[in-house]
């Protein structure tokens, strides 16, 4: 029992370490240094500066739309008389 048990110890333990050895990974540098870093388009024009200033286009659609509010305050007196 116990020669057995050694035999299947000497058989697995070699095929273990194979198998880490081609998992093994270096932490210090991340698996994408490689690669180039995708660059950013070319700035292109305001395509909703036909409606005025201050619209800007949402994106993923071909909307366009402009924020704005306003604040008004009013006051009054009274003498009563």
């Amino acid at each position: 029992m116990r020669t057995t048990l050694f035999a299947i110890l000497a058989v697995l333990l070699p095929v273990a370490a194979f198998a880490q050895q081609g998992r093994s990974r270096d932490f210090q540098t991340p698996p994408d240094a490689g690669k180039a870093l995708p660059s950013k388009p070319a700035a292109r024009a305001n395509p909703c500066a036909s409606f005025g200033p201050g619209f800007v286009r949402v994106e993923g659609t071909d909307t366009c739309v402009k924020l704005g509010g306003a604040v008004s305050v009013g006051g009054g007196y009274s003498s009563g008389r």
